[in-house]
């Protein structure tokens, strides 16, 4: 079939179909990623992916795409933006008593909206291919963050940008704020070249981590990383963590919001992304109160609801340790007791952190590196302000 078919003019067509189906970017890659393998066997070692065990138990296979649809020649890497137009990082952050969700959890969930998008495009591939010879049969398949697959390596080899010291995918024109996705697929296709890494000596993103989890350049030990600690640990926040977290609820964004290449972030078009009324700059005190049925139903088709109401109910708690003292807020801790032991801890500790809040009279709750972040954030971004 190849030997009939152009690969050049079908590698410029996926390029083409995939800005029509709404990525921003489309590269190609080979399956190559030998060179990853002592550094992900290395983090694994050092334990840095906590309780994330499916990481351990796929091991190397993470960097053998070819493993996991055989046959598979090449990876069409693809990224499209996702930041809102209304933010609202700064007024959020600089509230303690709304809750900050990471942005990319503000709309609809990513992953069955990009799957839909790749599969439509392994679709055109697959009509395009059959038209030079009948009865051809390419084979892909999707990937959006959803199989063991090292997708920001495959997107560097394929030309999407270099990865930052905070291992976020970085790219010229778009910064940081976008997700990624894969088709592997059964085609010799021409490949792209990566770009160079382009951070210098920048470490802003080093410093920024409230909780110091960017441990060296490109290293993240997951058990200190808000994101890990609110969305991926199933059991109790470590109590040197929660002070650390301030209203952060559901992911943390810290290490996009300082890095200077965000800047030069574009808003989305994709509407499925913008922030949804109850999700977007949420009084704590609101969000706690959220039944089951009523935190099912207000995160419906959202990533948030993949945590449960209990680790929802956890996080909060948190963070309401972490705001001003306010009556309201303790009685509204007092009210929650009993539905769960390891949930009963998190209580306990904001109502002492409460408290003790009150005895010593203190106003001050945002920590300096928060108050820097958000100077950054009113300067560098001022939509956003």
């Amino acid at each position: 079939m190849t030997d009939q078919l152009d690969l050049n003019q079908l590698a410029r067509n996926i390029k083409q179909w995939g800005q029509d189906l709404g990525f921003q970017q489309v590269g190609i890659c080979d399956t190559d990623l030998s060179l990853e393998e002592p550094r992900l066997q290395a983090w694994l070692d050092k334990q840095y992916h906590g309780e994330m065990a499916w990481m351990a138990r796929y091991g190397m296979l993470r960097a053998r795409p070819h493993e996991l649809l055989p046959g598979t020649l090449r990876v069409i890497s693809v990224r499209m933006n996702y930041l809102p137009a209304e933010a609202s990082f700064a007024r959020t952050l600089n509230n303690p008593e709304l809750g900050y969700i990471s942005r990319y959890a503000l709309g609809r969930d990513y992953h069955k909206l990009l799957r839909q998008r790749l599969k439509k495009l392994g679709d055109k591939i697959q009509m395009y291919c059959s038209e030079y010879s009948e009865g051809s049969d390419t084979h892909f398949r999707p990937f959006v963050d959803s199989a063991p697959i090292m997708e920001r390596s495959l997107a560097v080899k394929a030309g999407l940008g270099w990865v930052g010291k905070h291992s976020l995918v970085l790219n010229r024109d778009a910064g940081s704020w976008f997700f990624l996705g894969e088709l592997l697929i059964d085609l010799p296709l021409p490949v792209d070249k990566p770009l160079p890494e382009q951070c210098g000596r920048c470490v802003a993103c080093m410093t920024i981590c409230p909780t110091k989890a960017i441990v060296a350049p490109y290293v993240i030990d997951a058990r200190r990383c808000i994101s890990y600690l609110t969305i991926e640990l199933q059991g109790a926040i470590p109590e040197e963590f929660r002070s650390l977290m301030g209203n952060r609820i559901y992911g943390c964004d810290d290490c996009q919001l300082i890095c200077p290449w965000n800047r030069f972030s574009p808003i989305t078009d994709e509407k499925a992304f913008n922030p949804r009324a109850q999700l977007h700059t949420p009084k704590l005190l609101d969000l706690f109160a959220w039944d089951e049925k009523t935190f099912l139903q207000m995160t419906e088709g959202s990533a948030i609801r993949r945590i449960g109401h209990l680790r929802w109910l956890r996080n909060i708690s948190v963070a309401l340790g972490n705001a001003a003292y306010q009556s309201s807020v303790v009685l509204a801790l007092e009210k929650r007791r009993g539905l769960d032991p390891m949930l009963d801890e998190h209580i306990q500790w904001a109502i002492d952190q409460q408290l003790a809040r009150r005895s010593a009279q203190a106003v001050k709750v945002q920590s300096a590196q928060t108050s820097r972040l958000i100077r950054t954030v009113e300067k560098g971004l001022p939509r956003d302000a």
